[in-house]
């Protein structure tokens, strides 16, 4: 038979996910002898069984009865007991700690029989009618739905008409006279009377508990922190105990640690003659812990004991809720604390330093994720006042600068020293010398993998993407909020892209001194520790891990530092960012060509271009292995926008002048080009196919920077990847191509070139066909973000910003497919292609250079997928290190627990 309620002495924090954590805690507490007011649990499966049949459990009720009856008989009263009764409070508690989740509900059995046998029992009128006003507001509020600030209007009213600063000026009368409001107020907004009995009640506030599971903060929780739906949540019952009978009683919260620097010694806050909700809703100013030890110091003492115990059993920083009553020390909850990035390595790395936990078990308690958010500059909190407008955090850090509208303006200003933000409705290639000239930047539209997301997280620039509520007018240069503020050219602006939020003016900027440790391998004195813990668990991480973290970089300057970040080789090096600036007109040029002669000539001078580009790539990689796309996007983004050129020939036609007959001859050439879905037209191993010489010559340029790297001394080592491989039969074409070029080269020069030629896995039917693909590919590379494109059959340009929000609500994704991989979906064409191309080529190198290589949880399914290495942005290498460190770990972990 299924039971649903358990005892304090019946669990343990072993037993989380049926207690919840709340209540594990509370049972591993009772184990250890710590003063801990008895209750009982009802379990998360009874929450489970409620939610889906919508009506509480067969037996449960039956159960909770039984408990409570065991629990009066220890206490030696009764629930409700009109003379002296035992009252109690009902808190929810999940497996994991949800702020989202119902509130408590305090001195359930009180009413207006039993408030009067309180009053007498305790001696104190004042705290029985207080803690009655508590039960009406908690459980009109929780449990009836009234709106809390019809109660807090009604508390501030009395407090105005008394003249007094706070509630515990109010007297016994104000008080009495205060419950009589509430429940008029109760009455009044859902036609109920508060419930006088003590059982109801009960049952009410654990019913209560399980619907807050569905509430939208739970599930806007859930959703911000991937907290599967379907856990539910237990309910925690427990003997009231008061920190509300005078001076001598009080409530505290108290944390083993700082969980803000991590620093060891008692932190907290303590509020005297006051319940545990007090200190935290700010109705009055607490006071440090530390002050506790002047007020009552054997409390003090006993709760620095308690501390020192909780710690050392769980190893961890503890955090703790105590109550005092007339001296009397209760412990009323305990867990590990939450804490900042900051305090999360810093505390694991003295925590190995203490002997408590081992150096593998601290890599385990830190994250990637932690990781990010202490390299990139942060604004104060406290400074950065109200926002301007919301977006998607799309490339995490802080920035100010001056607005402006567009590249030439960013360059512009940017050479004369004057930092700026690139906001625009959204980015194109043509935008990347405003990008690397921008300090941030801000589009109107677009998602997490929009070429702003995409090229801002490779270039470490900060980015918010698709804030909707901002009207961008290029033509007036200026943007319009949604409250009709209007920003113009010029005006500075803070760019949060860890939050994606864009607030006015300079907010002030806090350094990171990880970066400049990552950057430099220096540390100042300001963060020494945190530097230090930092560095110890990458190298713990480096020490195990199996995956290589490699970086997708274009530019020597990146693949320099992805270098100086750890990076053992280039993952992607994409070719097309070689052909903007300057060189586009050279592409124009091949573009328009109608003859062999002319297309070679324009292919003859990119030639030396690209052989300079890749010999400065592979010198700073020297060593090390670089793969080179070859050419993958649609020529005609090297092309002038087709309506600018009509607009621009129209007017001139209007003007009774003749239209320039090169921009004739371009519209001419991007109508002919124009394709309604280009990202899936002529692009990839496609344009090589049917363009000739441009593989040639790529080819010819990657050959003859290797012979230049080698005749210097240096030890080059590029790879050839073929984008966008649907056939074997594609690949062998182009593959042929390739080498009878290597081969050309190696003649000339008189030094042997050999490159590997691989493919890149990025459509379904790749995936599907691995086995065959294997036959011409000497190494995969699976790029996810067009895989999942075209798996999901989503235009990541496009749905982020229309519906994914939507989706995420209704439950459909747990996070943006294109942030973390679809291990169902698009995971599973990934265990496929890598199981079908070692069958066939058992010496596959096989890695990942789509943007999931450097998400945390994606590392850990291409760690357990069998991948050799993860490709990702220069500044995303050391998270990436880091998890494919913990993702060995975890695997270890595994193995040893079969």
């Amino acid at each position: 038979m299924v039971r649903y309620v358990y005892d304090f002495h019946e669990g343990g924090r072993d037993l989380a996910d049926l207690l919840g954590g709340k209540g594990a805690n509370l049972a591993e507490m009772t184990r250890l002898s710590l003063p801990v007011p008895p209750g009982f649990i009802v379990t998360t499966e009874a929450c489970r069984a409620f939610l889906t049949t919508g009506a509480e459990p067969e037996g449960m009720s039956r159960e909770v009865s039984q408990h409570l009856t065991a629990l009066e008989e220890s206490a030696g009263r009764r629930l409700g007991q009109p003379d002296d009764p035992l009252l109690l409070s009902v808190r929810s508690g999940a497996r994991f700690s949800m702020p989202g989740m119902m509130e408590t509900v305090l001195d359930i059995g009180l009413n207006d029989d039993s408030v009067l046998g309180l009053a007498k029992a305790s001696g104190n009128e004042r705290f029985a009618w207080d803690s009655y006003r508590r039960l009406v507001q908690m459980f009109g509020t929780t449990v009836m739905g009234v709106d809390s600030a019809l109660f807090e209007q009604a508390m501030t009213f009395l407090k105005e008409t008394r003249d007094v600063p706070d509630d515990v000026h109010l007297d016994a009368n104000d008080l009495a006279q205060l419950v009589e409001t509430y429940k008029n107020v109760i009455h009044l907004e859902t036609g109920e009377y508060f419930p006088q009995s003590p059982a109801e009640q009960l049952r009410r506030a654990i019913l209560a508990v399980f619907e807050s599971w569905n509430g939208e903060r739970a599930r806007l929780y859930r959703r911000r922190e991937h907290i599967p739906d379907d856990l539910g949540t237990a309910v925690t019952v427990q003997r009231m105990v008061y920190g509300n009978l005078g001076p001598d009683s009080g409530s505290g919260v108290a944390f083993t640690r700082d969980p803000a620097t991590g620093r060891a010694g008692l932190y907290g806050d303590y509020l005297s003659n006051a319940q545990g909700e007090d200190v935290v809703a700010g109705i009055r100013n607490t006071v440090p812990l530390a002050e506790l030890e002047r007020l009552d110091t054997r409390s003090y003492r006993e709760l620095r004991a308690h501390l020192r115990t909780l710690e050392s059993h769980y190893r961890d920083l503890c955090d703790i809720e105590f109550t005092i009553e007339r001296g009397r020390l209760w412990m009323l909850q305990t867990r590990v604390g939450k804490r900042t990035a900051e305090a999360s390595f810093a505390i694991a790395a003295e925590l190995v330093d203490e002997e408590l936990i081992t150096p593998a078990e601290s890599l385990a308690r830190v994250s990637g994720d932690g990781l990010a958010r202490l390299m990139f500059p942060r604004f104060d909190a406290s400074a950065t006042g109200e926002a301007l407008a919301h977006g998607l955090p799309a490339s995490p850090g802080a920035a100010v600068g001056a607005v402006v509208f567009d590249s030439a303006e960013a360059v512009r200003r940017a050479a004369a020293g004057e930092k700026v933000v690139l906001v625009r409705q959204e980015t194109t290639p043509d935008d990347l010398p405003g990008m690397v000239a921008a300090q941030a930047v801000l589009t109107s539209r677009g998602g997490k993998t929009s070429h702003a997301a995409v090229v801002a997280r490779g270039m470490g620039k900060v980015c918010v993407c698709g804030a909707e509520e901002l009207t961008v007018d290029i033509e007036v240069r200026r943007f319009t909020t949604r409250d009709g503020t209007v920003v113009e050219e010029g005006t500075v602006i803070s760019v949060d892209g860890s939050a994606g939020a864009v607030y006015p003016g300079a907010a002030p900027l806090v350094d990171s001194e990880v970066m400049r440790y990552l950057e430099t391998g220096e540390q100042g004195e300001r963060a020494a520790g945190v530097v230090d813990a930092v560095a110890g668990a990458l190298r713990q991480a480096d020490g195990i891990r199996r995956l290589e973290v490699r970086a997708n970089a274009d530019t020597p300057e990146d693949a320099a530092r992805a270098r100086r970040f750890g990076a053992q080789g280039i993952g992607l090096c994409r070719t097309e960012h070689m052909f903007l600036g300057e060189r586009r007109k050279l592409v124009e040029e091949m573009i328009l060509a109608t003859t062999d002669a002319a297309r070679d000539r324009a292919l003859d001078a990119l030639l030396p271009l690209q052989r300079q580009d890749f010999i400065s790539i592979l010198e700073a990689m020297n060593g090390l292995p670089v793969t080179i796309r070859l050419l993958d996007p649609p020529l005609h983004e090297f092309l002038p926008d087709r309506t600018e050129l009509a607009v621009r020939i129209a007017a001139t036609e209007a003007r009774g002048d003749t239209p320039d007959p090169h921009d004739t001859e371009l519209l001419d050439a991007v109508s002919r080009m124009h394709e309604e879905n280009p990202m899936l037209g002529l692009r990839g191993v496609r344009l090589g196919l049917v363009v000739p010489g441009l593989v040639a010559m790529q080819v010819r340029a990657i050959a003859e920077a290797v012979v230049e790297r080698t005749r210097a001394g240096g030890s080059p080592e590029a790879e050839i990847m073929v984008p966008l491989v649907g056939a074997v039969e594609e690949l062998r074409i182009e593959r042929d191509e390739v080498e009878r070029v290597l081969a050309v080269v190696s003649e000339e020069s008189g030094i042997p070139v050999s490159c590997p030629v691989g493919t890149m896995i990025e459509l379904p039917r790749a995936a599907l066909t691995a086995g065959r693909i294997a036959e011409e590919a000497e190494f995969f590379s699976f790029g996810t973000n067009d895989l999942t494109q075209t798996t999901w059959g989503f235009s990541r340009d496009d749905v982020e910003a229309a519906f994914f929000s939507a989706y995420l609500d209704k439950g459909v994704f747990a996070a943006s497919p294109f942030e973390t991989l679809d291990r169902e979906g698009v995971g599973r064409l990934v265990g496929l292609a890598v199981a079908e191309g070692r069958a066939t080529r058992p010496d596959l190198k096989i890695g990942v250079c789509g943007e999931h290589g450097g998400d945390p949880e994606s590392v850990h399914f291409f760690h357990t997928a069998g991948l050799d290495y993860v490709s990702c942005s220069p500044f995303g290498v050391p998270v990436a290190r880091l998890e494919a460190g913990r993702a060995a770990l975890s695997e270890t972990e595994e193995s040893d627990s079969r």
